[in-house]
């Protein structure tokens, strides 16, 4: 089964945060509250300077996958 590439995560215990997962490499949680990272995969040296000058055009990517869900909420 193919998983999606993103998908949305709640959790009680951060009322106020807003989590998109990232399901394909690099794998990582996104907190759009504060666009916080906490990656799910281990990096060399090189791979973390090509994920940080990445890091603006990933985070709006999610940010848009999280608008496009609440507009089909909405609909």
């Amino acid at each position: 089964m193919d998983f999606p590439k993103f998908l949305l995560g709640d959790n009680t215990d951060y009322p106020n945060a807003i989590f998109v997962i990232h399901t394909e490499f690099p794998r990582c949680i996104i907190n759009l509250e504060n666009d916080e990272v906490e990656w799910l995969e281990e990096f060399d040296k090189d791979d973390e300077k090509e994920l940080l000058s990445e890091a603006e055009n990933f985070l709006k990517a999610a940010n848009d996958f999280y608008d496009r869900e609440i507009e089909r909420y909405d609909e």
